[in-house]
This record gives structure tokens, sequence and C-alpha cells, in this order.
């Protein structure tokens, strides 16, 4: 029993030995299918928060860099 239990705690930790995300793996990771799909309510709930606090609107598509470059 006592084995049994070690291997399992050993097991977990390894689990929690994580490592980081490398340089070249975000662009995989940034992928459109690799998003985990957004609910429309937290959406809609999340950018009334945004609005609130920041006395702005938008900001969620695709911007520019601030120089009227788009």
């Amino acid at each position: 029993m006592r084995i049994t239990i070690a291997v399992f705690v050993l097991f977990c930790l390894a689990g929690c030995s994580l490592q980081p995300v490398r340089p070249w793996e975000r662009g995989i990771l940034a992928q459109k299918k690799m998003q985990i799909p957004a609910d429309k309510l937290e959406a809609f709930s999340d950018e009334h928060i945004y609005f609130s606090k920041e006395a702005a609107s938008g900001g969620q598509g695709i911007g520019g860099g601030g120089c009227g470059c788009n």
C-alpha cells in the first residue's frame, strides 16, 4: 500500500513540473483553432467592465500602433 501511495505522489509531483512555453511554440498556441471558445455572455460582461473602468470602447479587434497606420 505504501508503494502505491508513493508512486501516486511521485506521478502527481511529476505533473507539477511543467516547462514554460518556448518561443517557437507560441506561434502554434496563438492560432485561432487553439483558443478556448469564448462565451458570448462572458465576453459582453468583460467588455462592459472594461468600458466602465477605462471609459473607452473597442480594442478587441485588430488594432494598429496608435499612429493611425492601421
